[in-house]
């Protein structure tokens, strides 16, 4: 090792689910939706002076945080806005957690908390789900650094009842903790009316998922406006201008047009519920999902072949090889049409 290598920052690097550069595929892998944005958005992008594009973009995002914070009810210094969830989730570990005590998080989730633990040096501590994936309560009522719980949970799909969210915050007054809620849209109930109780609670969402968004990279936070403030104070410290002025304005139209976002979102869960009932005719277990995938195990078939065969019939879906989930596969729910491609192929492989 040359001498200077001794002073990198090593760590392990989040694995993306693959992108293929091909056409002609049905990708079910990444959990896009499988929509377009709303058509306001193209209406956007159709008048943008390209000449306004030689200015920085305004630091404060001040059009989409008010856009943000009418639509929910809360106040502009309430809403923080970051290069989507995963920006404002990676400034918030930065922020909020800085002590010696461990913080805590599901063994099974997001697979980018401890990549970001470990960049950051953050002691953390993985909490078992039970046997059914679920998370446990009591678990997160220990001595802590600071909490995160990603709610409905990924890869799982599994929802944890507001009731029970409760008790975790207002068991940890003295340390944060963080509800990321990428999933929440379909179906989950959100932690955001919690907000007036405990000023310990920040509640992450993103455009990507059921606003359609993925590639504009949009994320948002809701907090106290103290949080908020320490959350800009650090993105002030590490970049001014984090969102450009394209996505100020299409994140700002996207939220305004609430028609198209509900039918989108019915659109979703409705084909959702149906590839339930066939996953399930096929034999498929899988916990109920309230997020825009299902996350699915064959008793009798090994879930890496599963995926090797729909990935040669250009079905791409996502497989993670770890313990206790290896035989599971993690399905983004597509458009009828293709759902119906992914349920064929299955009848073929399992019947």
């Amino acid at each position: 090792m040359a001498a200077w290598e001794e002073l990198v920052r090593k760590v392990v690097p989040y694995t993306p689910g693959e992108q293929p550069n091909c056409s002609n595929i049905i990708k079910l892998n990444t959990n896009e939706n499988p929509y377009p944005p709303s058509p306001k958005v193209l209406k956007v992008l159709q008048e943008i002076k390209i000449e306004n594009l030689r200015k920085y973009p305004d630091p404060t995002s001040q059009i989409l945080v008010e856009a943000l914070a009418e639509y929910y009810g809360v106040s502009k210094q309430q809403v923080f806005v970051g290069v989507g969830s995963d920006d404002v989730l990676a400034m918030s570990f930065l922020t909020f957690f800085n002590g010696s005590k461990p913080i805590l998080f599901p063994d099974i989730t997001y697979s980018f908390y401890d990549v970001w633990a470990e960049l950051y040096r953050i002691p953390y501590k993985c909490q078992p789900l039970d046997e059914n994936f679920e998370i446990q309560t009591e678990d997160y009522l220990q001595e802590c650094g600071g909490i995160v719980i990603p709610n409905p949970n990924a890869p799982t799909g599994i929802e944890k009842n507001l009731e029970e969210l409760e008790k975790i915050i207002a068991g940890n007054p003295e340390i944060i903790v963080i509800i990321d809620e990428a999933y929440i849209d379909f179906g989950g109930t959100s932690a955001l009316s919690l907000l007036s109780k405990y000023e310990n609670l920040l509640v992450v969402q993103t455009f990507s998922k059921s606003r359609s968004l993925a590639g504009m990279r949009i994320g948002y936070a809701f907090g106290n406006e103290k949080l908020i403030k320490y959350l800009n104070d650090v993105k002030y410290s590490f970049n001014s201008y984090t969102m450009d002025t394209t996505a100020l304005l299409i994140g700002t139209e996207a939220v305004k047009d609430e028609v198209y976002f509900r039918e989108t979102l019915q659109k979703v869960i409705h084909t959702r519920e149906r590839t339930k009932k066939e996953l399930q005719r096929l034999g498929f277990i899988f916990p109920d999902s309230k997020s825009n995938f299902i996350f699915a195990s064959h008793p009798k078939y090994q879930a890496k072949e599963l995926f090797e065969a729909l990935k040669a019939a250009d079905i791409y879906v996502r497989y993670f090889n770890k313990p206790r989930i290896n035989n599971y596969l993690r399905i983004s729910i597509g458009t009828d049409q293709e759902m119906d491609v992914l349920i064929r192929f299955l009848e073929k492989y399992v019947l």
